[in-house]
């Protein structure tokens, strides 16, 4: 449901603007503080789980999305849907990282098994937002968009009540660093701001207070050590803090990759922009056919072996767009493309997560949970934002009227660039016999 809200609301924006008689400007709030809402609360999540449980926050998860979404259908005016929505993204930030933790605490060794098995799911969210979002208006008011959450909220929670263990007494009580939570909940919300904003002096400006905050909550963290709202000890874990490298670049590559291929192929290529919709497909699918074959190919082979196959094949992608950007637009060879670098990408995450999980205790996992969801978090935003600021840089240096092949192929390049590193950080990985099972917590 928070993925699939994170992009069915887009398509809503026009009909919001004429039934809530408010300007863009105003209902554009509806998605960003949806989405700086998301990452408000994911610094609680190992709190959280160590003062209530998994299961008891997952709960209060569904719970409170369904609410705010059901909220969400009655709002009177821009500003109410608006703080609904703050409301509502706030739960869905905790949705995404509980469903990661309880897996990884009970998948253990199965856990790339375990992981592409729950991955298609998420990876349809996105691919069918708009297309329920234009079903539904084309028959229905936007309110019933929010609706929609609510019959699925209840059988969710319904599940979660039957089929999750108690797992209260499993818990280490800790108490909640508010120093900690007041340096970085702040910090990632400036910075997802702020990178998209980055183009503005105020955008610049909450960009470098972001930075600030990260290295007040670096220097608060290292003197609180366990009792910190993040330990930064879990980074001393060679794999782990791999694994988290990882999950920045892979999440990065794909959000600027997403980024960047509309605009070629519509002011480059000159592609509609339904068109456009349909040459990206090839993406998605090749992530398709990949995540449910990545249990079976994790059986055969090594995390750094799978992980640097991924990187490969999506390198191999990215520079093909290269070529293409360079010499002009050719279908059959896009399509080959983007299957390479959707299916090459799929093979890294799973594999690389495994692998950080693997090297922690098991008593860390909810920590490690939140670390690497801030990482994902931040990755994409800050790749996207370098691959754009130099497409921008390029595009200028021609002037206004003339769109050049080679400005599209070097910022493709810069992303095979960002690709590179990815391929070379994953010979760092651990293979399985240099990294040991989660222990079981201590009595």
């Amino acid at each position: 449901m928070a993925q699939l809200d994170a992009t069915i609301v887009n398509v809503s924006l026009p009909d919001l603007v004429a039934t809530l008689h408010a300007p863009f400007s105003h209902i554009q709030w509806v998605v960003s503080g949806y989405l700086l809402a998301l990452a408000l609360t994911l610094p609680l999540n190992g709190w959280l789980v160590s003062r209530l449980g998994g299961r008891a926050v997952y709960l209060w998860c569904f719970g409170a999305f369904t609410l705010t979404s059901g909220l969400c259908a009655l709002a009177w005016s821009a500003p109410s849907l608006i703080v609904f929505r703050l409301l509502q993204g706030m739960a869905g930030g905790l949705l995404a990282p509980m469903a990661q933790m309880t897996v990884a605490r009970v998948a253990g060794r199965q856990m790339p098994r375990v992981a592409s098995a729950m991955t298609a799911p998420v990876l349809l969210a996105p691919l069918l937002g708009p297309v329920v979002a234009g079903a539904i208006l084309s028959v229905a008011s936007w309110r019933w968009i929010f609706l929609l959450n609510v019959p699925v909220g209840l059988a969710a929670f319904a599940l979660a009540v039957l089929f999750l263990p108690d797992d209260r007494h499993d818990e280490r009580f800790r108490p909640l660093d508010l120093t900690g939570l007041g340096f970085l909940a702040p910090a990632l919300v400036s910075f997802l701001y702020g990178m998209d904003h980055v183009a503005r002096p105020y955008g610049q400006a909450t960009l470098g207070a972001s930075l600030v905050l990260f290295v007040l909550y670096v220097r608060s963290a290292r003197r609180k050590g366990d009792d910190a709202l993040i330990d930064l000890r879990l980074l001393r874990a060679p794999a782990f803090s791999v694994s988290a490298i990882i999950m920045f670049l892979t999440n990065g590559v794909s959000f600027a990759g997403q980024m960047l291929l509309p605009i070629w192929l519509i002011h480059a290529c000159g592609v509609s922009p339904e068109r456009t919709g349909l040459f990206m497909a090839p993406l998605g699918l090749g992530m398709m056919c990949v995540y449910p074959l990545i249990g079976r190919l994790s059986d055969r082979f090594d995390a750094r072996d799978l992980t640097g196959c991924g990187a490969l094949i999506s390198l191999v992608g990215t520079v093909i767009l290269v070529v293409l950007a360079y010499s002009g637009l050719n279908v059959a060879l896009l399509s080959v493309a983007l299957l390479l670098r959707g299916g090459g990408g799929g093979a890294v995450g799973i594999p690389a997560m495994s692998a950080g999980y693997a090297s922690i205790a098991r008593d860390d996992i909810p920590m490690a949970t939140t670390a690497l969801n801030i990482m994902q978090r931040i990755g994409g935003p800050t790749l996207t934002t370098v691959c754009a600021t130099f497409l921008g840089w390029r595009l200028a240096t021609t002037g206004p009227s003339h769109i050049p092949s080679e400005a599209f192929a070097e910022a493709f390049g810069v992303l095979a660039l960002f690709h590179g590193v990815l391929l070379l950080t994953t010979r760092f990985i651990n293979h399985p016999e240099n990294s040991r099972e989660p222990r079981q917590p201590s009595t």
